[in-house]
C-alpha cells in the first residue's frame, strides 16, 4: 500500500527502510522540483553515518541536483542534508 508523504521541502527517512531510499529520494527530490520547490532537507539522523553516505550517494548520481551538504547547527547538523535543486527548464 502506498505512503503518502507530505511534499513540503523535508523529507525524514526514519520511517522508511534503508533499501526504500533508493528510489524514495529521486522521486521525492522530482515532485518537489515539480512544485518548484528548489531548497530540501532530507533527515537522515546521525548514527553510524551508513544512512547519510547512502543518501549522499544517491543524490551525486541525480542530474538535477545543484549542490548538497550537511545542515547548520540550526537545521540538523549532521543528522540532515540541505539539497539545492535546478528549476525545471
Amino acid at each position: 500500500m502506498p505512503v503518502h508523504i507530505p511534499i513540503d521541502g523535508t523529507l525524514d527517512l526514519h520511517a522508511f527502510h534503508p533499501a526504500d531510499i533508493k528510489h524514495l529520494i529521486p522521486d521525492y527530490l522530482d515532485e518537489c522540483r515539480n512544485r518548484n520547490i528548489l531548497k530540501v532537507r532530507i533527515i537522515h539522523g546521525k548514527g553510524t553515518g551508513a544512512l547519510r553516505r547512502s543518501v549522499h550517494a544517491i543524490l551525486q548520481r541525480i542530474d538535477f541536483v545543484q549542490s548538497y551538504g550537511i545542515a547548520g547547527l540550526n537545521s540538523g547538523s549532521w543528522g540532515a542534508t540541505l539539497v539545492n535543486l535546478q528549476a525545471e527548464p
